[in-house]
């Protein structure tokens, strides 16, 4: 490839031309270095005598806040451009407080890792992208700056530059919590959101029979305070002290997007007050004393619930039940249709299914999202600590364990036990285990096969029948957790 450049250096595109096929000179302390260089490669130059003739594997690595990724190592051969051609994804939000920081570095020995060159890219370089299909996001020559170590000539300046396509995606959802509780599934640009289909009120009247959490003048006592989550919104109600049974009567209201939500809401007790957090330093934490989830889904559109929901902790010895929470929640609908037309809609905007992250990729930006948001929540007033965002996200949600494990067999049995159930039945009938109803079925078999026209209308019956007996025999109040189906006892 060859690259001309005709101009003076009045010309904006100088600062980036002037480095090909040009001597360089840099004279601070009096001493002329001079170095042939050229551009858009990465020199790695391996130091000591002992290197000659070594080949160093070089890798970037891009650092966005306190996350760090790296691409895989590429062997150097001698002055040679580098390739590594791979998608590193990261969850930033606005506003942009750190920026991008790219860093180049070459292993010299096992073990050992120079810094070749970095950059420092501040995210409002790249553009905003709405939508994958037919766009090309523009790519961009950056130059490395020198780092200054053992591993570069003493004349070197230039260390290279790299040839780098990035931009901020907008048509993606990063959860930061686990799917089967997604509070939030809208694209990340506001343009591709969708309008508020009802509004979510909650109030939080109180609880009634928390389990002493701390020993105070010889008595067992709590400090409590109330934690809500749906979307982007956290809220916290104020603490009170020295109550079992705390009143805080405060409400709250949420636009609703997607009723296949769900809201969470956890009790915590305040071990930051008095001398206790003083005499530790403020290293002690909050503690949990217990978690309630409530699925929109389950709730009838603008009618009242006022219940008791029990506050159930897991330990390793088992699930421990700390009190209930008294709570008040109501879905008001604004238009009964957008309901409905969502039913029919995938729960996840469609970039997720035209082109989907990895498993590897879901997991790290989950966990990103979670560092992001409890890093912001500390800096509120009063302050969400990060025991209690890892709490309300479910940090662990990921770790293996037997209780999960045994749990979704038995759901897998319990799906695979209806098609045992028919199985069953129809040897009852080829057997005349029941006479009657043999006969019934024959019957019914005989006429669908006179009138087949009556298949379609039979089946649409049953089925309608069924609807509206299980319609009949539903929950009157949100379902809480089963520790049975959970196998937490």
């Amino acid at each position: 490839m060859l690259a001309v450049w005709v101009g003076t250096q009045a010309d904006e595109a100088f600062a980036d031309a002037w480095h090909a096929d040009a001597a360089s000179v840099r004279g601070g302390d009096g001493v002329a270095a001079v170095q042939s260089t050229r551009s858009k490669d990465v020199i790695p130059i391996l130091a000591g005598a002992g290197n000659k003739g070594r080949h160093a594997e070089v890798f970037a690595k891009v650092q966005v806040g306190g996350v760090m990724l790296r691409t895989k190592p590429c062997s150097s051969r001698g002055l040679t451009s580098l390739a590594w051609n791979e998608e590193l994804v990261f969850v930033v939000a606005e506003p942009f407080d750190e920026p991008a920081v790219l860093i180049v570095e070459a292993r010299v020995h096992p073990g050992k890792d120079e810094i070749v060159g970095r950059v420092v890219l501040p995210l409002t370089l790249f553009e905003k992208r709405l939508d994958r299909q037919g766009t090309i996001t523009q790519s961009q020559w950056f130059s490395l700056e020198p780092f200054g170590h053992p591993l570069r000539l003493p004349e070197a300046t230039f260390a290279g530059r790299v040839h780098l396509r990035g931009c901020l995606e907008g048509a993606f959802h990063v959860m930061d919590e686990p799917t089967m509780y997604a509070s939030d599934t809208r694209p990340t640009a506001r343009q591709l959101c969708r309008p508020p289909i009802g509004v979510l009120e909650v109030g939080v009247l109180g609880a009634q029979g928390l389990a002493p959490m701390k020993t105070v003048d010889g008595r067992g006592t709590t400090d409590a305070y109330c934690v809500a989550k749906y979307g982007q919104k956290w809220v916290r109600t104020r603490t009170v002290v020295d109550s079992c049974s705390p009143r805080w009567n405060e409400q709250y209201t949420w636009e609703v997007y997607d009723p296949c939500t769900v809201l969470t809401l956890a009790v915590f007790d305040n071990c930051h007050l008095g001398s206790a957090a003083a005499g530790n330093g403020g290293a002690v934490k909050d503690q949990r004393i217990g978690k309630v989830r409530i699925r929109l889904s389950a709730l009838d559109m603008d009618m009242v619930y006022t219940n008791a929901h029990q506050l159930v902790v897991l330990h390793p010895s088992g699930v421990r039940k700390n009190g209930d929470i008294c709570l008040a929640v109501r879905l008001t609908c604004l238009s009964l249709a957008s309901v409905v037309y969502l039913y029919g809609q995938p729960l996840l905007p469609k970039m997720h299914y035209i082109q989907p992250f990895t498993i590897a990729q879901l997991d790290g930006l989950r966990r990103q999202a979670m560092s992001i948001v409890a890093a912001r929540l500390s800096r509120a007033e009063p302050p969400l600590r990060r025991e209690v965002i890892e709490y309300m996200l479910d940090a662990d949600s990921h770790l293996w364990s037997i209780r999960r494990s045994k749990t979704n067999f038995f759901r897998v049995t319990a799906l695979l036990s209806g098609a045992a159930s028919t199985v069953r039945w129809l040897a009852d009938l080829c057997h005349w285990r029941n006479p009657a109803t043999t006969i019934l079925v024959h019957l019914l078999f005989v006429t669908l096969m006179c009138f087949p026209e009556l298949i379609l209308p039979t089946m649409f019956l049953y089925m309608s029948t069924i609807g509206v007996w299980n319609y009949r025999r539903r929950a009157r109040r949100p379902p809480q957790m089963d520790v049975r189906l959970s196998c937490a006892r």
